[in-house]
Order: structure tokens, then sequence, then C-alpha cells
């Protein structure tokens, strides 16, 4: 399972700010002043080709009232659940007995620590960090957050400390394994029940109660004679709805059951409708790149009407996963279930695809016939070379000249058009651009100069 790394420390620390600057996002909220993270933000980051999940905490106060008890419960929960806890103090502030305070509980978890003195913007980082040495949590480390000062060595020094964690699987490994399917979805959907129609036996506890699976469960299931590893995770609920302790681990299970998955199952429950969970689960699947199944559950027993709702919920909502397939079942009397599998094997395939530069680069000059690339700047953007990059999901390059202003529709059109001529259904697509360099550069050129002016006043007079 990938890596995970806690954020912790008192109020206004900046941990919300590094989190951005390690998950290269916006999504925890940054402003000069206390307590603004009252709960846990879940992220991922990427440093020096090692994958890991970051939690963002709230501030560690001295427990002035029942909301402030309530985050320190959750930022030591999430201590518990990290390979690794970043301990975040202010430089400006200097020690303090607060500091000393959580320094001491923190070491009684057992965990590993690592000291980060934020905020020493325009000083001496040596200077500045020795005091923080008293705290007994050895040498620590000194950023300056907002303007990246120090962030790549703390990456680094991150990625060291995360070194003798459990190996991370390659793509290459999982592929090789076989297809492992993450079953994924808010509580009550009937993730257990589908799993065990699947297996045709009561494997899974399914029980009509949120909050039954506190883990991840993985079980294989033989399939048309192939092997395929399940993966029944808890529930994710939304934020202010989680209550329970032991609830608040499921949420970095299934992230990380997600990331290790080739493929994931969004199962959806029909009654409730599309929530802004929901939305946010599907952001980070494809954040990860991984291929999608949609599964609403529950599709028995409602009215014309109410299946109608659901479809324009769909539509409007789940936009952005458009091309994955999508599938009505009942779980509870197995209707549609073996469908839904069908289409997760037909999406690992597709995410798994190569394909020959050869044909790529006939697919490229189709679709520059059908539709040219915009001017920028008063020139065409031209496109020359288009090659595979990479699976899961797979990745094509575009080489050429001025890609760097190909407009986001430009893009979209590239990617429904090779999604469509490649058949590639149920996986994202990743399309990049890159200028500059001749890919062919370093080939030997066979032609002599009299034949390449020939080839060129050809070329003229076709323009002509």
């Amino acid at each position: 399972m990938v890596p995970v790394v806690a954020l912790l420390g008192r109020p206004n620390v900046g941990k919300s700010t590094l989190f951005n600057k390690l998950t290269k996002t916006r999504d925890a909220l940054v402003a000069d002043y206390p307590g603004l993270t009252r709960d846990r933000q879940y992220g991922h980051a990427e440093l020096a080709g090692r994958s890991f999940i970051v939690i963002d905490t709230g501030g560690l106060t001295e427990q002035a009232d029942v909301i402030d008890d309530l985050m320190i419960r959750q930022s030591f929960l999430a201590a518990e659940e990290a390979d690794l806890v970043l301990f975040m103090v202010d430089a400006r502030q200097g020690l303090n007995a607060h500091d000393e305070d959580l320094a001491q509980r923190l070491r009684k978890l057992g965990k590993k620590i690592l000291l980060v003195v934020n905020k020493i913007d325009s000083m001496d980082e040596t200077i500045v960090s020795s005091e923080f040495h008293a705290l007994g949590l050895g040498s620590p480390v000194g950023i300056a957050a907002s303007q990246g000062r120090g962030v790549r060595i703390l990456g680094q020094t991150i990625v060291d400390r995360l070194a003798d964690c459990a190996r991370q699987e390659t793509i290459g490994d999982a592929a090789d394994k076989g297809m492992l399917v993450a079953v994924v979805g808010r509580p009550n959907v009937g993730k257990s029940t589908y799993i065990n129609r699947l297996l045709g036996e009561e494997r899974l506890v399914a029980y009509d109660r949120p909050g039954t699976t506190r883990d991840s469960i993985f079980v294989t299931l033989n399939y048309n004679d192939e092997d395929i590893t399940l993966v029944d995770t808890a529930g994710v609920r939304r934020r202010g709805r989680i209550n329970e302790a032991v609830e608040k681990f499921s949420v970095v299970k299934t992230l990380q059951s997600i990331d290790a998955a080739n493929v994931v199952i969004m199962m959806l429950d029909a009654r409730e409708g599309i929530a802004d969970q929901d939305a946010s689960l599907l952001g980070f699947i494809l954040e990860r790149g991984r291929a999608l199944v949609l599964a609403v559950n529950k599709w028995d027993h409602l009215s014309e009407g109410q299946r109608d709702n659901i479809r324009r919920q769909l539509s409007l909502k789940l936009s952005f996963a458009e091309f994955a397939e999508l599938h009505f079942i009942s779980a509870l009397h197995g209707s549609g279930i073996f469908d839904v599998l069908d289409s997760a094997k037909k999406a690992y395939k597709a995410a798994f695809r190569r394909f020959a530069t050869a044909e790529l680069n006939r697919l490229l000059q189709d679709m520059l016939m059908e539709h040219q690339p915009p001017l920028a700047r008063g020139r065409r953007i031209k496109m020359r070379y288009m090659h595979q990059g990479g699976t899961n999901p797979p990745r094509f390059i575009i080489h050429g000249n001025q890609v760097e202003s190909v407009p986001d529709s430009y893009r979209r059109y590239l990617v429904n058009r090779i999604r469509k001529h490649l058949k590639l259904s149920g996986t994202p697509i990743s399309v990049e651009f890159r200028g500059g360099d001749n890919p062919f550069a370093g080939r030997r050129n066979t032609l002599t100069p009299r034949q390449m002016k020939r080839r060129e006043r050809v070329r003229t007079r076709g323009k002509r």
C-alpha cells in the first residue's frame, strides 16, 4: 500500500501551505488565521518517483473547547495511521511549552517523526533551528513553505525516511499479477453485497447499516478462468458526518486501495442520488489515472420518474467521467452485476494497451486533416509526431511547434478522437505536448541537398 504522511502542529504553523506544496494543489484552505483547518484534508503527492498520501490536520491547541478537543483527537488518529509524521513548528515564535508537550505525546506513538521548522524567511536556518533540538526529535529541517524555500530538500528527506516502508508495486508488477479491482463508494451503497453476489457466498459482512466495513478486504474471484482480486473498501462519508474514530481510518484505507488498484468500480446509490462526496471521490480516482466503471445500485423498485431524475443527475454532475461505462444494477437481486465486471475487464485491457508509433502518427495526420489546430499569436500551431509515453492510463505525447499554446478545447478534441479510434473505453487518457527538439534528431539524412530542395519546392507548391 502507498505510504501515508501526516502533518501535525499547533494552529497557524503552515501545515496547509505545506500540504498544497507537496500535493501541488490548492485544496487546503490557507490564511493567516489560527484554526482554519477543522478537519482532515487528504491529498496525493509524488516526489522523486515516490508516491504517498498526505494528511493535513487541524491545529493542536490546548483544548480550549469541545471543537478543539475533537480536532486534537482527529490529529492523533491521523498520526497513528501514518508511516511518517511531520511535526511542524513556527520559527518566528520559537520553542514553547506547548510544542514540548506535543512532542512528548508524539514520541509515545512510536512513529517515525520528522521535525520541520517553518517560516525561516530571511533567517539563518542553522541558528533558528538550533533551539528546536531540545524537543529530542532529531535534526530539524528548515523551510519557508509559502516561498518554497527548503521544500525540495524536505521532499528528499521524506522520501529517504519512507525508503524502508513496504515496497510499492510498480504498474508492471500489478499487471503481471492480474487485475486488481477496488469497489468504492459511500457507506451502505451495497459494496459488500455486490462482492458477495459475485462470489456466490456470504464472504463479507453485509448489513443495512452504514460503516459495517471498517477496513479494506481483499478477496479473489475466478471469472471465466481468470483470477481477479476484488477489494471491498469502507464507505467514504462526507467529512462532517464522520463521527466514530474508527471510521476516520477508513478514508485512508480507501484512498490506498484506489492507488493500488488497476480498475475502480464506483458504486452509487440510486435511492439517494448523486452527492458531492461522490464527485470528490471520483476526482481522486481520475487524479490517480485509474480505469473506471460506474455502477448505480438499488435500481430495482424505482419508478420511471425517479430513474429519469438519476440519469439527469449523472449527466450534470459526473460529465467529467463520461468515458466510464455506466451500469444500473441490483446487487441484492444480482441483476447486472457481471456486466459491471465485464466492463472492468474491458477497461483494464484498454488501460494497458500499447500502440505502434506508425499507427499513432497516421491517426495524428487524420485528426489534423479533420480539424486543424488554431492560430497562436498569428501563427498556426504545428503538430508533427505522436508516440505513446506510457500505460495505465494510456499517455500520448505529441511533438511540434507552439504546442504550449494548444487550448483546452482542442486538447479535448484530440482526447475524444484518440479514444474513439483506438477504442479505449473505461480509462482516462493523457495527452501531453512537447516542443523544441526534433524527435528525429540524430537520425542520418539519406537525401542529397538537391533532393531536399526539390521536396521543399513540392511542399510549397502544395500549400498554394
